[in-house]
């Protein structure tokens, strides 16, 4: 083993010595198209994701290489540093090319826009990721009418999922109002949590719209088909779910109380123990209420 090291060790010595050195530095500044390059090139590799993070960082590279296939044809006079340099001009042109036109191919409508910007984006989901979300409702946005259901309690079965763009939702149980759901809010977030995709059931809630409404719904076969299809998205809906639906509790916070006038705090645990029969006055909707107990014991 030690005379391997020491063979590879000579080997590597002599590849070193027979290189040539350096005996004499030039110091001449090199020609100012070639500090360029390198400019444009430092900004380049400070691009960020995405598909704009992407046409920045070609187009500043494809200005480097430009400048240094410059530098080497007119200073450097070297024909195999002008050839590299001017490959890798063409691939950076050929790429930017191929970026702007899959920006260009994954456009939306104003609203899908307005949407993507509000909360797809923020999370940093790719453009390439909406578009197949997009596709899975056919692009299609409902309006719903100042007065009219999109859900009434007992009777309308679950069947979508909902993200609402425009207006406001009045959400009741018993003829009791419980809260609104505001734009970019999951109209259906609780009663699509507490099915399993091979199970059925009814809204106990009623959401009736009270201004003109305008919102996007999936199917639910056809978005468990793209779930199975792609896991990522299914993680991303998950998330969103379950955050609309903590928000959905937290805005019931103010609303419960028990027989003694004395508020309950969803953030304790014991709320999620109470008796129903002790809300008495403003109680949760069950199906927001088995989502607590059921997400505490879990």
């Amino acid at each position: 083993m030690e005379r391997e090291d020491l063979i590879r060790e000579n080997l590597t010595f002599a590849l070193l010595n027979n290189q040539p050195v350096c005996s004499e530095w030039k110091m001449d500044v090199q020609d100012a198209v070639y500090h360029l390059a390198n400019m444009f090139l430092v900004l380049g590799f400070m691009g960020g994701s995405g598909f704009y993070g992407l046409l920045y960082l070609f187009f500043f590279l494809a200005l480097g290489f430009l400048c240094t296939s410059i530098w080497a044809w007119m200073d450097a006079c070297a024909a195999d540093i002008f050839s590299w340099n001017f490959t890798l001009l063409v691939i950076c042109a050929v790429q930017m090319v191929h970026v702007a036109y899959q920006l260009r191919s994954v456009t939306f409508a104003t609203e899908f826009q307005d949407l993507y910007g509000c909360i797809f984006q923020q999370l940093g989901i790719p453009l390439t990721v909406y578009g197949e979300i997009v596709s899975c409702c056919d692009g299609e946005v409902t309006t719903l009418e100042k007065d009219h259901c999109y859900a009434m309690e007992g009777r309308t079965p679950i069947e979508n999922l909902a993200i609402l763009l425009s207006g406001r939702i009045r959400v009741t149980v018993n003829g009791e109002f419980l809260h609104y759901i505001y734009p970019y809010q999951f109209l259906d977030s609780p009663e699509w949590d507490s099915l399993r995709p091979s199970e059925e059931g009814t809204f106990q809630v009623t959401l009736r719209a009270d201004t003109t409404c305008r919102y996007v719904g999936w199917r639910r076969k056809k978005l468990y088909l793209l779930f199975a299809k792609y896991r990522y998205i299914a993680k991303l809906f998950s998330v969103l779910i379950g955050n609309d639906i903590t928000e959905k509790l937290f805005s019931l916070n103010d609303k419960v109380y028990d027989r003694d006038g004395i508020r309950y705090d969803l953030r304790l645990p014991s709320f999620c123990h109470a008796a129903l029969p002790d809300l008495e006055k403003n109680p949760t909707p069950p199906a927001l209420g088995s989502l607590s107990r059921r997400q505490h014991q879990s």
